[in-house]
């Protein structure tokens, strides 16, 4: 018989016991501070024009990264996904990356038709 047996709280309290109330405090501002630069950007910076003539590209590229880091954290420490084994870490990763990869490559070629299509 076994002399050990491994209950569920033993297992989750070991597995998520990094998560404090302390850095669970810190993630909140991180993403605070993140949504406010967005918000700066949206409505002071872009609509003054400070990027010039790439406003919407430069604007829309910050939006972009800032919420893709702002995912990493909600994902990371709200999801737990940072306690998880190395293996699911890196099959959710590739797949994330690959989803994001088809999107974007849909995106470009979505418009292919509509230029090289003569005009009726």
């Amino acid at each position: 018989m076994s002399q050990h047996i491994d209950t569920h709280e033993e297992h989750t309290h070991d597995d998520h016991a990094g998560m404090s109330k302390g850095k669970i405090w810190k993630v909140f501002f991180i993403l605070l501070f993140i949504t406010v630069i967005e918000f700066i950007i949206a409505l002071w910076i872009k609509p003054a024009g400070y990027f010039g003539d790439h406003a919407i590209l430069i604007g829309n590229t910050l939006y972009i990264a800032l919420t893709l880091l702002k995912a990493f954290y909600i994902v990371a420490y709200f999801m737990h996904l940072k306690f998880e084994k190395l293996g699911l870490q890196l099959a959710l990763s590739v797949s994330f990356i690959f989803i994001i990869y088809f999107i974007v490559l849909m995106l470009i070629e979505g418009g292919y038709i509509h230029d090289h299509m003569p005009q009726l």
